[in-house]
């Protein structure tokens, strides 16, 4: 199966190199392709409709409410849906460096309530005795944690998509993991490579 995919890809190259080489030839004779007409001669030359275009990236904003696991695996479904992808990798990516992103169980709140008790106790406020070595205080006790516990998970994750769904297993969820204490607009960058 994997062989076929390979075979189709490269069937695809060969059909797109002429196209690219077009672009490349036209780039160092100073002449203008622009990018509507390079898609309209793929669209051509595959016989596709405008509308079977895929939409490989959307900004999404996750409004938290401080601490805690935000699940947004709907979101990311429904992205890859509007692809039209058979096959890809998503790729999501958190632009801030307070809170970060997960791939965890969603059948049982509990994990959820764990995971932030965990994380709780590993990087306690920066107002707790323990934590006195901390110097970054001016932004709140909650901030120089969010960043450490930011740094121990992910603010990256990719995962498959086969047969136009994510691969995700039964239990799995995709999260916000916000680490601060109050409220922020998080915005999570989902890209769709094929």
């Amino acid at each position: 199966m994997q062989g076929c995919s390979v075979h189709r890809n490269i069937r695809t190259f060969y059909k797109l190199f002429p196209l690219c080489a077009a672009l490349s030839v036209s780039k160092r004779r100073k002449t203008h392709i622009t990018s509507r007409d390079f898609t309209q001669r793929v669209l051509r030359q595959f016989g596709s409709q405008e509308s079977e275009i895929l939409v490989p990236q959307k900004l999404l904003t996750i409004a938290t409410r401080g601490q805690g696991l935000y699940e947004f695996t709907e979101e990311a479904k429904a992205f890859v849906k509007s692809s039209s992808a058979k096959e890809g990798l998503l790729t999501l990516f958190v632009r801030h460096t307070s809170c970060s992103l997960l791939v965890q169980e969603n059948a049982d709140p509990d994990v959820q309530r764990d995971l932030k008790t965990f994380f709780a106790r590993l990087v306690p406020p920066s107002n707790d005795p323990s934590m006195a070595w901390v110097i970054h205080t001016m932004e709140g006790p909650d901030d120089m944690p969010a960043h450490i516990k930011s740094a121990l998970t992910q603010v990256s994750i990719g995962i498959p998509v086969s047969s136009g769904t994510l691969a995700l297993g039964t239990w799995q969820g995709i999260y916000l993991f916000e680490h601060r204490n109050h409220p922020h607009d998080r915005q999570i960058i989902m890209h769709l490579s094929l």
